[in-house]
């Protein structure tokens, strides 16, 4: 099943409103077929590990990260019918579908075609891997990742405004990843119109990989920009899983506010500033109090010279 997860990550940021869901068929001890959801969400993981497969698929086991389809659609035909179809002896599932229009019918669909079925197996490792697509099937909005690049004493860049380079190459290039992984991509006007960023992906092998683009603006958005008003604007976002926040100052602390951030992304240089641009501006506590107990430390690592510390939001 990690196997499976891991495969599903290979569509990540290239599915919504679909998620990334992996699929591995094992036979006698070997591996038949595996797929993963295509970009634009078709095919779905199953249908393209079962076309692997072919009649190999019969009497073999399906490990699957989420429970397959059983609504119809236009796109194709349900996942649930085509193992129905394929006869596998097991199907094992990680995580529930939340759609109400398939949540528990495709487990339900293949009992009944006479398939023995598990599921929980490794349920908090699929549901966290597609934290996005769970974020707007339950909440009604996207999983919302805010990225920080400072300065050991939180500046995100001198009081000139000067803030290339706060971070090295190591951890630009991670950065880099994150937008591969996420839908959409959002700036702060003011960070738009001092940087002019491009937020394209610039890792070899997955240029065609940059995330669409959103501006958090009480004004007009460019051509080829999503214009966001207000960070609760992002109920609307009804094809984004992964959100990812830039910046700047403004617009870190705008979701923080409204409590949508969901996973933080401290990139930490090894450098002084002093007096320099926070890396966040007022996000409204009342009091020292409540800003215990809010934020989960989830991974640490070393980025050549530079530290990243992941942060979960505790809820």
């Amino acid at each position: 099943m990690d196997a499976a997860i891991a495969l599903g990550e290979r569509g990540r940021g290239r599915t919504a409103p679909n998620p990334h869901v992996g699929c591995i068929i094992v036979r006698n001890g070997e591996v038949v077929g595996r797929g993963w959801t295509q970009a634009g969400g078709r095919p779905h993981a199953e249908a393209v590990a079962l076309a692997q497969a072919g009649a190999a698929a019969e009497g073999a086991t399906v490990y699957v990260s989420l429970e397959p389809c059983a609504h119809d659609s236009a796109r194709g035909p349900t996942c649930a019918d085509l193992l129905a179809a394929a006869r596998p002896a097991r199907v094992v599932i990680a995580a529930d579908d939340p759609d109400p229009r398939t949540n528990g019918a495709g487990t339900e669909r293949l009992r009944a075609a006479g398939i023995a079925v598990e599921t929980g197996i490794a349920r908090g490792a699929a549901e966290a891997s597609m934290a996005g697509f769970f974020s707007r099937v339950r909440r009604d909005r996207p999983f919302v990742t805010l990225k920080l690049a400072m300065s050991i004493d939180g500046r995100i860049a001198l009081a000139s405004g000067e803030s290339k380079w706060i971070t090295g190459e190591d951890a630009r290039a991670h950065a880099h990843l994150e937008r591969v992984r996420a839908d959409m991509i959002l700036v702060g006007r003011g960070t738009y119109e001092t940087d002019a960023p491009s937020l394209d992906v610039r890792l070899p092998g997955l240029e065609d990989r940059s995330p669409r683009r959103a501006l958090l603006t009480r004004g007009e958005a460019p051509d080829g920009w999503v214009r966001i008003g207000a960070p609760e604007e992002i109920g609307g976002l009804g094809d984004v899983n992964d959100l990812l926040v830039e910046g700047g100052a403004g617009a870190a602390a705008a979701f923080l506010a409204a409590d949508l951030v969901d996973r933080l992304l401290v990139y930490r240089a090894p450098i002084l500033i002093g007096d320099g641009k926070a890396a966040i501006g007022d996000i409204g506590l009342a009091g020292l109090a409540d800003a215990h107990g809010r934020w989960r430390l989830a991974d640490t690592r070393a980025l050549g010279s530079d530290r990243l510390e992941v942060y979960e939001r505790s809820r």
